[in-house]
């Protein structure tokens, strides 16, 4: 581990790193606050923004994972009723 105290050089990486996280967290929020206004857009324009949100979700999975975690829901749907 760096010794900080006195040691100018250990400060100032320190005060870097922390820098540096700060501007990410302030540029992620700011990106959240952007897709906000996105799926805000996506509302007024009659778009149902929960499906919105779980195509999202689905396009960043796996597409073998993803149709394997469907047809398991379809059988379970299937069990009990809910299919024809």
């Amino acid at each position: 581990m760096t010794e900080i105290g006195h040691n100018s050089i250990a400060k100032d990486q320190l005060k870097s790193i922390i820098e540096r996280v700060e501007n990410r967290e302030a540029a992620r929020a700011e990106i959240g606050d952007e897709i906000k206004d996105i799926y805000t857009e996506a509302k007024g324009n009659g778009f149902d923004v929960k499906a919105l949100r779980r195509i999202v979700a689905l396009r960043k999975q796996d597409p073998d994972k993803r149709a394997e975690q469907e047809a398991i829901l379809d059988t379970y749907m299937h069990a009990l009723g809910m299919l024809a």
